[in-house]
C-alpha cells in the first residue's frame, strides 16, 4: 500500500495529471471478448493484459494498470494544486532538507530524523508563515496543547514514526489551513473527538499502524468537514457503524484494511455518498448484509473486501454497484459463485479472485486475476511448456515400461509363477496412471488457447471424473499391491522355514480383493454428489490432492482417510518390512565362510532395498506433506500441486517395472538367454540344411556366448540364495 506520505515524496508523471476528455467509441464484441481499440477485431479475455501485444495496434496492452480509486483521485487533486504547492512538491521529491523563503519568512521546515522528544508550548510561534512541517522519525513522546499555536498557514504536518501515545484535545486548534496530517506509526491507542478541533480544511488524514482500537464516537468527522481521504490501515479497530461515519459525507477514500472489524451494519456507509474507494480487506468480517453497499451505487469505483473469512457472498451483494470499476475478492472461497453476481457491474474493468477458475463467471471484465493456479492458466489446461511436455513423457514412460514388463513376463518362464502374476497385475495398475496422464495431455491439446472458457464444464464433466477415477484406482491398487508384495517377501526372508507362503487360490483371492477395494475407494465419491460434491473436479487435472474450504466435510474426511490413513500406514509397513528384511539378511550372512562374497551380496541387497524404499518415499512423502498443509489451511502454490500430480505421483508407476523386474538378476539372465536363443534359431535352421564350413564356423563362433549364459544361469540358480531373487 502506497500512502500519501510516500506519494508526497515520489515523482508524479505528467501522464497521471492529465485526464483525457476524449471518449473512444469502441465496437461491440461478443461476451468474453474485447475490442482492439477502435478496430473491428475482438480478442478474448485471456489475451488482454497478458504482456504480449496480440492486437495489431497493441490496444490489448493499454490501460492495464489498476489506477482506479485513490491513485486517480490523487492525480486529480495534484492537477488542481496551486503552482507554489507544486513547486514545493517537486523540491520535496528531491529530499532536500533546506529552508525556502517567501517574503523573507520560512515556509518550509524539516526536522526529520532527530532526537526531539517534546514539543513545548508556542515552539513554532515565530514561524507563522510556515506551510510545511516535517517532524517524522524522531522520538517525540509528548506534544503540548499549544505547540502548534500561531501556525495559521500550515498546510502539511508530518508526525509519522514517533512515540506519541496521546494527543491533547484542541492540539490542532490553530491549524485552520491544514490539509494533510500524517500520524502513521505512533502508539496512539485512543483519540478524543475534540483532538481534531480546528481542522476544518483537513483533506488527508493518515493514521497507519497506530494501534488505534476505536474511532472517536459518535461522530468522527465532526471537526473535519472537508475530509476526503482517511487511511486507518493496520490498527486494531473492531467497531464500524453509521454513527461514527455519519458526518464524513465528503469522504472519497476510506482505507480500513488489516484491522479487527467483525461486523459491518447495513447502514454503515449510508452517509458516504461521495465515496469512491473502500478497502475492508484483511479484517474478520464473516458476513455482510445484502444491502451494505446500496447507498454507494453512484459513487463507488473501487471495492476491496479480500482476505476476510466470509461464510457466504450473497448473489445480490454487488447489484447496486453499477459504476464499480475494480473489485477485489482475493482469498475468499465462493462455493455458490454465479455469473449473475457480477453482470450488474457493467463498468467493471478489473476483478481479483482467489482462484483463476472464478474468472469464467465474469466474462465481461477485461482484466481478471490470477491468470493461473500453477496447474492451469487462462489459455491452457497445463499452464506452461514444461508441464505440457512432461505429461506426455511421463505417460509414455509409464505405459511403455509396464507394457514391456507384462509382455516379457508372459514370454519368460518364471521361477515363481504366483509372484510373476502379482507383478503383471501391478503393471496393469501402474499402466492406468499412464492412461490418466495420456488423457490429461489429450484434453490439454483440445482446450489449447481457450481453456478458461471451458474450465467449469471440463471440471464438472464425466470425462474429468472418469480420468480422476482412473488415477485414484491406479494409485490405490498400486499401493495395496506393493504392500502385499512387500509382506510376501518379508515372510519368505524373515521366516524362511514357515508355511506362511500364500498358495495359488490365496493369491488369486488377495489380488481380486485388492482390485475390488481399489475400485470401491475410487468409486465411492462418485456415488453421492450431495455428500462428496465434485470430488475429482477441484482442479484441471481432476485429482483430489489439495483440500480447501470449498470441499465438503465428508469429502475432506474421506480424503484424509485415504491419503493420511490407508496410504500412510501402507508406506510405514513397507519401510518397516524392508528394514527387517535387510537386517535378517545381514544377520544370516554373518556366519558365511566367504567374507567377500557375503559383503558383495549384502551391498547388492542393500542397494536394491534402498531404491525400492526411496522411490516410495519420493512419491508419497510430498503427497503426505501437501495434504497435511492443505488441511492446516496453509496456502500452497499451484506450481507445487502441478509438480506433485505430473511428476511425483507417477514416479512409482514409472519405476515399479524397473525395480521389481528389469533390475532383478534372474530376469536379466532370462532375457539374455531368450535373445541368445532367438539369435541361434536361424543358424540351427541352416545347420539342418547344410553342413558347410562357413556355417560350422559361424555356429562355433557364437556358441561360447550361449554356453557362457547357460553357465552363468546355472551358477546363479544353484549358488544364489533364493531369498534375494
Amino acid at each position: 500500500m502506497v500512502h500519501v506520505a510516500s506519494l508526497f515524496f515520489s515523482s508524479v508523471s505528467s501522464s497521471a495529471l492529465v485526464v483525457s476528455s476524449r471518449v473512444e467509441v469502441e465496437p461491440r464484441c461478443p461476451l468474453g471478448q474485447f475490442p482492439c481499440g477502435n478496430l473491428s477485431e475482438c480478442l478474448p479475455q485471456a489475451l488482454q493484459c497478458n504482456g504480449h501485444k496480440d492486437c495489431p495496434n497493441g490496444a490489448d496492452e493499454r490501460r492495464c494498470g489498476d489506477n482506479i480509486g485513490w491513485a486517480d483521485l490523487f492525480g486529480q487533486k495534484l492537477q488542481n494544486t496551486h503552482p507554489l504547492d507544486q513547486y514545493f512538491l517537486k523540491e520535496c521529491c528531491k529530499s532536500l532538507c533546506v529552508q525556502y523563503f517567501c517574503s523573507f519568512c520560512i515556509c518550509f521546515m524539516s526536522l526529520r530524523s532527530n532526537e526531539i522528544r517534546v514539543l513545548s508550548d508556542f515552539v513554532f510561534s515565530k514561524y507563522s508563515a510556515l506551510q510545511r512541517l516535517f517532524l517524522q522519525n524522531n522520538n517525540l513522546q509528548f506534544i503540548s496543547k499549544h505547540a502548534f499555536s500561531g501556525l495559521h498557514n500550515l498546510k502539511r504536518l508530518f508526525l509519522s514514526e514517533n512515540l506519541i501515545s496521546s494527543l491533547s484535545p484542541g492540539v490542532f486548534r490553530d491549524l485552520h489551513q491544514l490539509e494533510w496530517l500524517m500520524l502513521d506509526h505512533n502508539p496512539l491507542r485512543s483519540l478524543s473527538q475534540d483532538t481534531f478541533i480546528g481542522l476544518q480544511s483537513l483533506m488527508y488524514l493518515s493514521m497507519v499502524d497506530t494501534s488505534l482500537q476505536q474511532l472517536p464516537h459518535p461522530s468522527f468527522c465532526q471537526h473535519m468537514p472537508a475530509l476526503d481521504w482517511l487511511d486507518l490501515e493496520g490498527n486494531q479497530i473492531q467497531t464500524l457503524n453509521y454513527s461514527i461515519l455519519k458526518t464524513c459525507s465528503k469522504l472519497e477514500v476510506l482505507l480500513l484494511m488489516d484491522n479487527r472489524i467483525r461486523r459491518v451494519p447495513e447502514n454503515t456507509f449510508q452517509s458516504l455518498w461521495k465515496l469512491a474507494e473502500l478497502n475492508l480487506s484483511s479484517n474478520r468480517i464473516r458476513d455482510l448484509p445484502k444491502n451494505t453497499f446500496k447507498n454507494l451505487s453512484k459513487s463507488l469505483l473501487k471495492l476491496n473486501i479480500s482476505h476476510n473469512p466470509f461464510v457466504r457472498i450473497h448473489p445480490s451483494h454487488f447489484n447496486h454497484l453499477t459504476h464499480l470499476q475494480s473489485l477485489a475478492l482475493e482469498g475468499i472461497e465462493i462455493p455458490d459463485i454465479q455469473t449473475k453476481m457480477f453482470l450488474p457491474m457493467m463498468n467493471l474493468s478489473h476483478i481479483y479472485f482467489k482462484k483463476f477458475q472464478y474468472c469464467s463467471y465474469a466474462p465481461h471484465v477485461r482484466s481478471c486475476k490470477p491468470n493461473t493456479d500453477g496447474i492451469s492458466s487462462f489459455e491452457d489446461l497445463l499452464a506452461n511448456i514444461v508441464l505440457r511436455v512432461s505429461v506426455w513423457v511421463m505417460a509414455f514412460i509409464t505405459c511403455f515400461g509396464n507394457l514391456l514388463v507384462i509382455g516379457m513376463r508372459s514370454l519368460i518362464r518364471a521361477e515363481n509363477n504366483l509372484h510373476a502374476a502379482c507383478i503383471k497385475v501391478l503393471c496393469c495398475a501402474d499402466c492406468l496412471m499412464g492412461v490418466y496422464l495420456f488423457f490429461i495431455g489429450v484434453f490439454d491439446v483440445k482446450f489449447r488457447g481457450q481453456y478458461n472458457r471451458n474450465a467449469l464444464l471440463w471440471m464438472e464433466s464425466v470425462e474429468c471424473r472418469t480420468i480422476g477415477f482412473l488415477a485414484m484406482l491406479s494409485s490405490e491398487v498400486s499401493v495395496l499391491l506393493l504392500t502385499y508384495l512387500t509382506l510376501e517377501k518379508f515372510l519368505v526372508i524373515v521366516f524362511p522355514f514357515s508355511n506362511l507362503r500364500p498358495g495359488k487360490i490365496q493369491t488369486g483371492v488377495v489380488l481380486t480383493s485388492i482390485w475390488l477395494l481399489g475400485f470401491i475407494i475410487a468409486a465411492v465419491p462418485l456415488m453421492n454428489e450431495d455428500v462428496f460434491g465434485n470430488y475429482y473436479g477441484h482442479n484441471g487435472v481432476c485429482f483430489p490432492l489439495h483440500s480447501d474450504r470449498q470441499e465438503k466435510p465428508t469429502a475432506k474426511g474421506y480424503s484424509i482417510g485415504i491419503f493420511l490413513g490407508l496410504n500412510l500406514v501402507a508406506f510405514l509397513v513397507i519401510v518397516f518390512s524392508y528394514s527387517s528384511m535387510f537386517y535378517s539378511i545381514y544377520k544370516t550372512g554373518i556366519n558365511a565362510t566367504d567374507l567377500r562374497s557375503r559383503l558383495h551380496k549384502d551391498v547388492a541387497v542393500a542397494n536394491r532395498f534402498f531404491f525400492i524404499v526411496f522411490s516410495d518415499a519420493l512419491c508419497w512423502i510430498p503427497i503426505f506433506l501437501v495434504k497435511i498443509l492443505s488441511l492446516l489451511e496453509v496456502e500452497i502454490p499451484g506450481t507445487i500441486s502441478s509438480w506433485v500430480v505430473i511428476f511425483i505421483l507417477p514416479i512409482n508407476s514409472a519405476l515399479n517395472p524397473i525395480l521389481y523386474t528389469l533390475t532383478t538378476s534372474f530376469f536379466r539372465e532370462q532375457v539374455e538367454l531368450l535373445l541368445c536363443r532367438w539369435q541361434r534359431r536361424p543358424i540351427l535352421k541352416k545347420d539342418h540344411k547344410s553342413l558347410t564350413s562357413s556355417t560350422i564356423f559361424m555356429e562355433t563362433s557364437r556358441a561360447p556366448c550361449c554356453q557362457q549364459l547357460t553357465y552363468l544361469q546355472r551358477v546363479s540358480l544353484t549358488t544364489a540364495d533364493p531369498r534375494y531373487a
